[in-house]
C-alpha cells in the first residue's frame, strides 16, 4: 500500500515516519516537499505519488497566533485538508487527517462525545473544525482523529516548555482550572498503525463504516497544573536537577491569553473501543515513556 504521510518533521508526524516504513510503502513529506498553503503544490505531490492513504498530520498549531494570523490558520487547517479529500475522493483513496478538542466550547465537565454540538471559542479550533467539516463533504473515505494535549520528546509543547522553566526557577504558576487528558504523540502513532493494521484496501472500505470522527487520547484527566506536577516528580526521579521548588495552581482567568482556552476538555473514547477494539494507556503511561526517551 502506498502511504503519503504529511508532516513528517512534526510531533505525531515523526512517531509515524518511524512506524510506517516497516507497514507500507511510505513517502513522509515536510513542508519543503508539500506545501499546505499552495493548492497547485498539494495536487502536483498527489499527483506524482498517487497514494492509496494519506496521512495529513500536517496543521497550523499556534494557537495564540492563529487570533492574528486567521488567514493562514484557515488555509493550512481548513482548505488544504479540503483539497487533499478532494483528490482522495476523485482517486479512489483514504485520508486519515487529526483534529482538537478545541472544536468544543469546554463547558460542562462531562466528556465530549463525537455526536455533541461544536462551538469552538477561538480562532484556531474555527479553523480545525472547518477542515473536520470540509473532509466530510468531499464524501472521501476518511477517518478524523480527535485528540488532545499532544506532546513529545522533541518540539515545542507544555511539557518542554515546563522542564526548560522548571530548570532554573523555583517558583511556576500553572493553570489548574483546564482539565483534559495529556497524549503523547506516540501513543497517538501507535493507535494510527493499530487501526490501518485492520483495514483493507488502504482504509477505504473500513473507513466507510467505521470512520468519520473518532476520539483519541490517553485514558484519565489532570489539569495542566497536575500534568506540571506529573513532569516533575518524573524528571527528578530520572535524575534531572530541577530547581522548581513551588509549583502554584492559578485560575485561567489569571493567566490570559490571546485565545480563550476550553475548560473541559475531555473527550469520550467508547467509539474508538467499539468501532476498533483499542483502549488507550492512562496519561501517565505516555508521560513515563516520553521521560525516558529523555532521560535514557
Amino acid at each position: 500500500m502506498k502511504v503519503l504521510l504529511t508532516g513528517r518533521e512534526g510531533q505525531i508526524g515523526s512517531q509515524l515516519a518511524r512506524l510506517l516504513p516497516g507497514f507500507c510503502d511510505c513517502w513522509a513529506v515536510d513542508q519543503e516537499d508539500f506545501d499546505l498553503a499552495d493548492p497547485e503544490a498539494i495536487e502536483a505531490a498527489l499527483e506524482q505519488f498517487r497514494p492509496a492513504l494519506i496521512i495529513n498530520t500536517a496543521a497550523y498549531t499556534n494557537v495564540d497566533g492563529a487570533e492574528e494570523d486567521c488567514e493562514r490558520a484557515f488555509a493550512l487547517n481548513a482548505k488544504a485538508p479540503a483539497a487533499i479529500a478532494e483528490w482522495a475522493a476523485a482517486n479512489a483513496a483514504a485520508l486519515v487527517h487529526y483534529s482538537t478538542d478545541y472544536v468544543y466550547d469546554g463547558s460542562g465537565d462531562t466528556p465530549w462525545a463525537e455526536g455533541d454540538e461544536v462551538g469552538p471559542i477561538n480562532v484556531y479550533g474555527e479553523s480545525k473544525l472547518a477542515g473536520d467539516e470540509a473532509i466530510a463533504a468531499t464524501g472521501a473515505s476518511h477517518l478524523i482523529l480527535r485528540t488532545s494535549w499532544i506532546y513529545a520528546a522533541q518540539g515545542q509543547n507544555f511539557l518542554n516548555t515546563m522542564l526548560k522553566l522548571a530548570a532554573d526557577r523555583p517558583k511556576i504558576s500553572v493553570v489548574a482550572d483546564q482539565v483534559g487528558a495529556p497524549t503523547s504523540a506516540a501513543m497517538v502513532a501507535a493507535v494510527t498503525v493499530d487501526i490501518l493494521s485492520q483495514t483493507r484496501s488502504g482504509g477505504i472500505e473500513t473507513f466507510k463504516q467505521k470512520g468519520g470522527i473518532v476520539h483519541c487520547v490517553a485514558s484519565g484527566e489532570t489539569s495542566w497544573c497536575g500534568f506540571a506536577e506529573a513532569i516533575f516528580e518524573g524528571a527528578r526521579s530520572r535524575g534531572a536537577e530541577l530547581e522548581i521548588d513551588i509549583v502554584e495552581p492559578i485560575a485561567t482567568a489569571d493567566y490570559p491569553t490571546p485565545a480563550a482556552r476550553p475548560a473541559n476538555s475531555r473527550l469520550a473514547m467508547e467509539r474508538l473501543k467499539q468501532n476498533f477494539g483499542i483502549e488507550t494507556p492512562d496519561w501517565r503511561d505516555g508521560l513515563n515513556h516520553v521521560l525516558d526517551e529523555i532521560y535514557g
